[in-house]
């Protein structure tokens, strides 16, 4: 029998060939920009980052032409990559990072820039300011584009997971005998004790250690820093019974869409009627929507210059001081009015000590017009946030703190907006376009 051709025989050398590598990523010889047909979202975001001022990502790079040190990735393409990612529900650094070289539309976005989970879960929270200052951008980009009208503006909150456990909550004195127990621990490892029957550590070993303990030292002092905070959300008799969790200091426990307590985050969107266009972003780690409004206003005024005609929000944001400083900022508010205890009793008029402003509101809330218009608060706000949850993957956090929540937030706002931009507004043909 005749052996295989590469194998080696006594008169003859085994042959040198090319052989398949299906289990490593390799350079494939392809056309990009022919994997993606012309409307494709990847494709119309792209078009849309390319006219935006980036500036403010690139402060942070030290590499320079002619320089030491690897190039840098553009953050155009970064930026690209987590839009159309957020569009597609993807909100894991790993799972980007894979699809980058596994899905065309991710592949082309990259054209040929190489991306790990690392580079990309930290471009995603280090430029709050940035993606502050871009949101605004792209709000002018809509209001240019006629797709936003700013009459009315409705806000409310989407209560998010954190990424901790509800068993990773403890009260003050669990929390400062697990901080005992880690400083301990950390003592013992930098000292370099082990056992006598353990073999020695490698550095390796030792540093990961180290590293171990030290973060958990932290994690603690963090919580115990977090305790007062916790407390004044409580009932003075329940104040000894506040928790903090160990994994996400800044979390807190909240009512969730499922009605389970777990610790979350509260994220505040506020949202154009025309076209469901968030116009504001926040995020806090109060459970109640009450005060919230007042502050969303002013960063809408911050962002856009002016204030809407009025400002849609349910019964939760409807604090009678929370009503009274957005009525000195200029807008009108339209909310529902409590239901009173007594049934023979008007709850639209006035009661005698209301001031100026909450009698006028009473007043208003009875009327059919602006009953009309409070109905545009459903069909918008929580449209938006039915999209956050099932479009942009707001189901639960993945990274923790107030700070980094709130990039999260501004991404999907970005996201939301950039889609709404590329996909409603007039298109140019692309030759015309790119002259």
């Amino acid at each position: 029998m005749t052996p295989p051709p590469e194998q080696a025989t006594p008169d003859q050398p085994a042959l040198r060939l090319r052989r398949a590598e299906r289990q490593q990523v390799v350079p494939v010889p392809a056309y990009l920009d022919a994997l993606l047909p012309e409307d494709h979202l990847a494709r119309l975001l792209w078009q849309a980052v390319e006219q935006l001022d980036l500036g403010a990502c690139t402060a942070g790079l030290v590499v320079r032409e002619g320089g030491p040190g690897r190039a840098a990735a553009d953050p155009r393409v970064l930026v690209a990559l987590w839009r159309y990612a957020t569009t597609q529900g993807v909100s894991s650094a790993r799972a980007l990072a894979r699809l980058c070289v596994e899905h065309l539309a991710y592949i082309w976005l990259c054209g040929g820039v190489s991306v790990n989970h690392h580079s990309l879960s930290d471009f995603r929270v280090d430029h709050a300011a940035a993606l502050d200052g871009l949101m605004t951008r792209v709000l002018g980009r809509l209001c240019h584009a006629g797709l936003l009208a700013f009459e009315q503006v409705a806000q409310d909150g989407i209560r998010v997971r954190a990424g901790a456990g509800t068993g990773s909550s403890r009260r003050q004195p669990t929390l400062e005998q697990a901080l005992a127990e880690a400083q301990a621990l950390l003592a013992t490892v930098q000292a370099g004790d082990t056992p006598p029957e353990a073999p020695p550590p490698t550095a390796r070993q030792r540093a990961a250690r180290e590293r171990a303990a030290r973060e958990r030292v932290e994690r603690l002092e963090a919580a115990l820093a977090g305790m007062p905070a916790a407390r004044a959300t409580k009932a003075a008799k329940d104040r000894h019974k506040a928790r903090v969790s160990t994994t996400d200091a800044e979390a807190r426990v909240m009512k969730l869409p499922d009605n389970g307590y777990r610790p979350a985050y509260n994220l505040q969107f506020a949202a154009d009627t025309q076209e469901q266009a968030i116009v504001g972003v926040d995020v806090t780690s109060s459970g109640s929507d009450m005060g919230q409004a007042p502050g969303m206003v002013r960063q809408v005024q911050a962002r856009l210059g002016r204030v809407p005609r009025r400002w849609l929000m349910d019964g939760g944001f409807a604090g009678h001081q929370a009503i009274t400083d957005m009525e000195a900022q200029g807008v009108t508010v339209l909310a529902p009015v409590k239901t009173p205890k007594d049934p023979e009793r008007d709850p639209h008029q006035p009661l005698p000590e209301d001031s100026p402003v909450l009698a006028a509101w009473r007043i208003r809330m009875g009327t059919a017009e602006a009953q009309a218009t409070y109905r545009l608060r459903a069909a918008t706000i929580e449209c938006v946030n039915a999209q956050a949850r099932s479009n942009y993957g707001l189901t639960q956090l993945r990274v923790r703190g107030l700070a980094k929540v709130r990039c999260v937030a501004l991404w999907v706002a970005l996201a939301h907006n950039l889609r709404l931009w590329v996909t409603r507004r007039p298109r140019q043909p692309r030759d015309q376009a790119a002259a």
